[in-house]
């Protein structure tokens, strides 16, 4: 590798360690109801949320790996699909750890499934507060976030408001 391209893989594994930070805080505590709440006919559910962005990270290992593989997965329990949400996660962040070739621009994986997943985090967040379990903001500009760190156990919050 580049030193070029060891600075956006780098930075694509920062961007990972801030979606695992963000989405460990909109599941933390989420009453077992919030995974069918439902805002609207034919919006989608938290469970059906969080199932999508565990596809997504599926299809940003199959990117990296050379391949153009995606799959529409029916969304688990809750617990599991939050389990999920973080092995898909550590999976994807392992192989760009590894070294290994990645086989696509990391710029296209960083506009695709990262950006993505980054967007339905806070579709998660909006649909706490409007469930009626609101998560507290917070300035994330000033959160420790730790590459490599990818599991439910993130650091706890520096600057929560509200």
């Amino acid at each position: 590798m580049t030193p070029e391209t060891d600075a956006r893989t780098a930075l694509l594994r920062h961007a990972i360690a801030t979606v695992a930070y963000r989405g460990a805080k909109v599941i933390r505590g989420a009453p077992a109801e919030f995974a069918s709440f439902q805002i609207a006919a034919g919006s989608r559910t938290p469970a059906q949320i969080l199932a999508h962005v565990g596809d997504l990270y599926d299809w940003a290992l199959a990117m990296a790996q050379g391949r153009n593989q995606w799959h529409d997965s029916e969304p688990l329990l809750w617990q599991q699909e939050s389990e999920r949400f973080f092995r898909t996660l550590a999976a994807f962040d392992g192989y760009l750890a590894s070294n290994l070739p990645v086989a696509t621009p990391v710029e296209n994986i960083f506009q695709g499934p990262i950006a993505d997943s980054l967007t339905h985090v806070g579709q998660l967040a909006m649909l706490r507060r409007i469930s009626g379990s609101a998560i507290r903001g917070e300035n994330y500009a000033k959160a420790q976030i730790n590459v490599g760190k990818i599991g439910p156990d993130q650091t706890t919050p520096r600057v929560e408001f509200g």
